[in-house]
């Protein structure tokens, strides 16, 4: 498992956010999702996600799912930013 840090906040109007952060030197591919909407994305080495919103207010940091792996082992996801 790659490692990554993962930073949880609110927005100003009250909206709990969620931000992947990169730890290693390879890039990866990594999807957060919350109530079955699911973002599929590309983490550059060292480098952190922009910040993934959730759709309702009554959803909270323990509602967000995060899985992050090694590009390099899913090629499939070559051509996503």
């Amino acid at each position: 498992m790659p490692k990554i840090t993962i930073k949880h906040q609110r927005t100003a109007d009250d909206y709990a956010q969620i931000q992947v952060m990169n730890e290693i030197n390879l890039p990866l591919i990594c999807h957060v999702a919350i109530d079955g909407h699911k973002i599929r994305f590309q983490l550059k080495p060292y480098q952190a996600s922009k910040w993934y919103k959730a759709t309702d207010k009554r959803f909270n940091y323990e509602h967000f799912s995060v899985w992050c792996d090694y590009l390099s082992l899913h090629p499939e996801y070559q051509k996503i930013k």
